[in-house]
Order: C-alpha cells, then structure tokens, then sequence
C-alpha cells in the first residue's frame, strides 16, 4: 500500500509543472552565484600570491595562496542560496493542496492519514535529494569554470559537499513542507520563508553579532547553511569550535562569512540543530493535519 501512495505523489508532482520550473532558477543561483563568489575569491587568492607582504601573511598561518581550496568556498555559497528553492517546493507539498482542495482526496484514498503524510514525506525526500543534485552539479561546474584548478576542493572535500548539498537540500524540503503544513496558506508562507531566510535572520545576527556570535549557529538559516557551509568552514579552520581565542568577533564574521555561514559551529553541529528545526516544524503540521476538517 504505500507504495502505491509513494506512486501517487509522485505522478501527482509530475503532473504539475512546478517541479521543473522551480530547477530553473535553482540551477540559475546555484550556478552564477558559485561562478561570481568563484571569481571573487580566485583573484583574491592571486593576490595573496603576488603580493609579497600578503603571502608571508598567508604562509605563517600555513596556508599557501597557490592551493588553498577557495573553490569550496564559492560552492558553499551558491548552494546555501540555491537551496531555498526546494524549500519552496516543500511549501508547496501540503499547503498547495490545502489551496487546490485536493488534500481531500489525498486523505481519502488513503487507509489513514498518517500513511498518506508518510507517503509524502518519502516522496519530498527523493524530491530534495534530486534538487541537491543538481544544485551540485551546477555548482561544481562553475566552480572549475571560475577557479583554478589548483584551488578546486580535494576529493574528499568534493564528496563531503556533495552530500552535504544533498543532506541541506533534504532537510529544507522537509522544512518547508512542515512550515506550509502549519501556515496552510501557501503566498504567506512563500513570503515568511524568503523574508525570514534572506532578511529577517541574517539582519539579526549581523546587528547583534558584538552581543553574541551564536545566533547564526543556532537559528533555522544558519544552521541550513552551515551544513555545507561548515564544511567549508571545517577545511579552513574558520568553524567556532577551531577560531583561537585571540581572533576578534569582526575578524570572525568575516572569516565565516566567506564560508556562507556566520556564527557556525561545525557542519556536523549544524546539520543535528536544523534537523531539529526541521522536525519541530514537519511535526507541528503532521499534528495539526490528523485532525483538521478537509471538508
């Protein structure tokens, strides 16, 4: 039985043509933004080298300009933005159907309701792991069409962002189905998720970051871009479990914003607490649809 209700979402899904259309601008951020951030810091990268007070700099604190990996840097970037798109796509999973009244017949062809969500979030699942794929993929292709090729990411460091992506790109989904399940009004939710996600949160932790340097590591956006963003963070020693004691908070925040992710504690850290966002909001709309009237 729930694989026939897995068939069904996913023929529903494939039936519209928001599934495709939200690619678009996801492999359009994921790549130009990668590419831009790419640019930016392979040519900081060759300053470091020609500049000789630059690279004694560089070389004392052990990195060499020539083969730092700045290419991790510009993916971590290009996916932590691309990834709001499955975001919306989960917006869409419950609340779309709240709007279009099919959510009665997904219940009602459905042994309980419990099985019909379970079906769903399986879907959404392989949906965001689909959407992190391609966000990797774009944005792997515009970091060697923008870096050298001597500062590309290791492999290990190729696979860590990989499923890094894949595991955001999930967890965002999840997220904003839950988020939708609970507002059920999708131009709201849509609204509240951009603002928050692009301006609410990041105003927040930029203005109180000389009170605290927590907020980015334990807020929902923060922690979402600190999956992939931490591993960048993890490679450079920028992560606020590694930061010696002696670096200054506006020294801080500009070392881990070039990974993406202000105020991130550790990619693994990062991936646990937006896990928990993730859960506390799919559970919020899982509890209120066993009981909401469809009718």
């Amino acid at each position: 039985m729930m694989g026939n209700l897995i068939k069904a979402e996913f023929r529903k899904t494939l039936s519209l043509k928001t599934w495709w259309v939200l690619l678009i601008p996801l492999a359009l951020v994921a790549f130009w933004l990668t590419f831009a951030w790419g640019k930016i810091t392979n040519d900081f990268a060759d300053f470091l080298s020609s500049d000789s007070d630059a690279r004694q700099v560089t070389r004392l604190i052990g990195l060499d300009p020539g083969s730092v990996p700045v290419g991790l840097l510009a993916l971590a970037h290009g996916v932590n933005i691309a990834q709001l798109v499955p975001g919306l796509f989960g917006i869409f999973a419950l609340a779309g159907e709240y709007r279009s009244k099919t959510i009665t017949t997904t219940f009602l062809t459905a042994p309980n309701r419990i099985s019909a969500l379970t079906a769903k979030m399986l879907t959404y699942v392989a949906w965001g792991a689909i959407y992190g794929l391609v966000s990797f993929g774009v944005s792997a292709i515009a970091v060697m069409s923008s870096v050298d090729s001597g500062r590309w990411p290791s492999a290990g460091q190729w696979l860590a962002a990989l499923g890094g992506t894949v595991l955001a790109a999930v967890l965002v989904t999840l997220f904003g189905i839950g988020f939708g399940a609970v507002l059920r009004n999708v131009p709201l939710a849509v609204v509240l998720f951009l603002v928050w996600f692009l301006i609410i949160e990041n105003v927040l932790v930029i203005l109180l970051w000389g009170q605290t340097t927590l907020l980015g590591g334990i807020l929902p956006n923060g922690t979402a871009n600190g999956i992939v963003g931490g591993i960048a963070a993890d490679a450079f020693g920028f992560n606020s479990l590694n930061l010696p004691d002696d670096v200054n908070s506006g020294a801080q925040l500009l070392l881990q914003y070039t990974a993406a992710a202000p105020g991130v504690l550790s990619w693994w850290a990062s991936a646990l607490i937006f896990f928990a966002w993730t859960m506390a909001f799919f559970g919020l709309g899982w509890a209120g649809n066993q009981k909401r009237d469809i009718t």
